[in-house]
């Protein structure tokens, strides 16, 4: 039988792991195969079925607009930058890494030029600091205009421009995970 405060103890660890959630090495596996996508993406009907589940990604982001900022959050309780990006594309079965630093390694790099709706966009918040602390979906790209869904700790969920001066200057890099 556990004695009580064993029982304390594992409460307060498995707090401590929920709240520093955003911190955990942990990697999930994709139940996509990448490889499979990226070996069949020359097919128009993979294009397609690429394209779908993008917009059903971002359409399921767009639900969350408005919800507030919560560390390690990933409901709409309140939402952290790096649960947006698990839930939305959790909503569709692929798996992703919980924190921003793993993510930043995940899918392959892409030029700025060529995001698509369904995209990670990478950002250095932190001044003087090139280091990655924050991720986006992409929701619209075209020539000269990028959009994008996030969390921010001052906003919550919102919409954002990548020609907006502050995330023009604090973007770092894109990544393609579907």
């Amino acid at each position: 039988m556990i004695k009580k405060s064993q029982r304390n103890i594992c409460l307060v660890l498995m707090l401590f792991l929920l709240i520093a959630s955003c911190k955990s090495s942990k990697k999930a596996v994709s139940s996509t195969s990448k490889s499979s996508l990226k070996d069949n993406i020359s097919t128009p009907d993979s294009i397609l079925f690429v394209n779908e589940l993008a917009n059903k990604v971002v359409e399921y982001a767009k639900q969350f607009d408005g919800v507030k900022y919560k560390y390690g959050g990933s409901t709409r309780k309140g939402m952290d930058c790096s649960g947006l990006i698990i839930s939305s594309f959790g909503s569709e079965n692929i798996l992703l890494p919980r924190t921003t630093s793993d993510l930043s390694v995940t899918g392959i790099w892409i030029d700025l030029k060529e995001v698509q709706k369904g995209d990670l966009l990478f950002f250095a918040t932190k001044k003087n600091s090139r280091k990655v602390n924050h991720v986006a979906i992409v929701t619209e790209a075209r020539t000269g205009y990028v959009e994008f869904i996030h969390s921010t700790t001052s906003a919550g969920v919102i919409l954002s421009n990548l020609a907006e001066r502050y995330w023009y200057f604090a973007f770092v890099q894109a990544r393609r995970v579907l």
